[in-house]
């Protein structure tokens, strides 16, 4: 099987990239993680992925006079490590509409709520304001448009009635940890693909997402 080279992007640890780590060991897993690249040069996550024997680069924001000259920096690196399909895990970077147009149906985000719901930052403090019920994490495609693109999965977890932003956040990110795996081996497989603004997955009746039980599992 021709497993699709896949690059990390980090600015952090990294705990994303961890789970899709692990989950390329298997050996009928679709991609595989090729390459992590980071824009912070001490970024833990390097750590672990020189610990598990992936490729590393660093490609420092601050030594760059433009976003452009950044980024084409970082294309230049994808490029020469035959970089298939690309997956944003905490890379605290906006990205232009050029590099994003780069990787049109090839770039995956996950995002910490219920997209379209609180897209940008403190997610879970505008959900807990809210009063919402239920709250959770979406792994999408990327577009120009921050947290916009097609949604390939989706976890939803219920919002209890003692939580802080940090108790939520914290089963939010154990199902981002379930979720984008998840959702990179459909893309890998071909069996997720983008129609007009949704994701339809092969073998599903109808494409959209589907409410999950708490705390427990997948939507596509």
């Amino acid at each position: 099987m021709s497993r699709q080279r896949t690059a990390v992007l980090i600015s952090g640890r990294g705990s994303n990239m961890r789970s899709l780590v692990a989950a390329a060991k298997a050996e009928d897993f679709p991609a595989e993680v090729a390459l992590v690249l980071s824009n912070v040069a001490d970024a833990a996550g390097l750590d672990f992925a020189r610990s598990e024997g992936i490729a590393t680069k660093v490609v420092d924001h601050k030594a760059f006079d433009s976003r452009e000259t950044f980024e084409r920096a970082v294309q230049a690196v994808l490029e020469a490590h035959g970089i298939e399909l690309v997956c944003l895990a905490g890379f605290m970077r906006l990205l232009s509409p050029w590099f994003v147009e780069s990787w049109r149906d090839r770039m995956l985000n996950v995002h910490p709520a219920l997209l379209p719901s609180y897209r940008g930052l403190h997610t879970h403090e505008r959900a807990l304001a809210d009063g919402v019920k239920i709250h959770g994490a979406t792994v999408h495609f990327v577009v120009p448009e921050m947290d916009a693109g097609p949604i390939i999965a989706q976890a939803a977890v219920a919002v209890r009635g003692d939580d802080t932003p940090q108790t939520l956040g914290a089963r939010v990110l154990e199902q981002e940890h379930v979720i984008y795996p998840r959702a990179l081996a459909l893309v890998a497989s071909g069996a997720a693909r983008v129609d007009g603004a949704r994701v339809v997955v092969a073998g599903e009746p109808a494409p959209g997402a589907a409410l999950v039980s708490p705390g427990a599992g997948l939507a596509h």
